[in-house]
């Protein structure tokens, strides 16, 4: 058991980042159902999709938005747009640990009530599917 609490390393949830392509999206409220590993009953390996909650944001042409443009102008395609997705997570201003959804493509999209007594942001939650997923613990480098 520990019994000093500076011999614990551990991540807050609040601290990441996500890039596209290498580019830091700015927005971003919530990712969720990351899951690295996964293997069916018979072993073979699953890649289940997640989420990402973020502010909708006014510029079309920001990274971010051109992707979901290009996604909605190819719906009726069976080719997806795809970006490589990574999840940055950061301790004390250090990045520790990056996930990177290869090939990624948006499977849905779908927006928070829009409410006429509210004051929240409105948020955009885009399901991300991918190719394989690649798992870098940058600070053991």
């Amino acid at each position: 058991m520990l019994n000093n609490a500076s011999t614990l390393d551990s991540l807050v949830a609040n601290e990441f980042a996500l890039e596209i392509n290498g580019q830091k999206i700015s927005g971003i409220l919530q990712i969720s159902g990351l899951v690295t590993y996964q293997c069916d009953e018979t072993g073979k390996r699953q890649l289940p999709p997640f989420e990402i909650a973020k502010m909708v944001e006014r510029d079309g042409n920001n990274i971010f938005n051109s992707w979901l443009r290009e996604t909605l102008a190819a719906r009726h395609s069976a080719e997806h747009p795809r970006r490589d997705v990574t999840i940055v997570a950061v301790d004390d201003g250090v990045v520790t640990r990056r996930w990177t959804a290869k090939n990624a493509w948006i499977q849905a999209v779908r927006y928070s009530p829009f409410d006429s007594g509210s004051f929240e942001l409105v948020a955009e939650t885009v399901v991300i599917m991918y190719d394989d997923i690649e798992e870098n613990w940058t600070a053991t480098q």
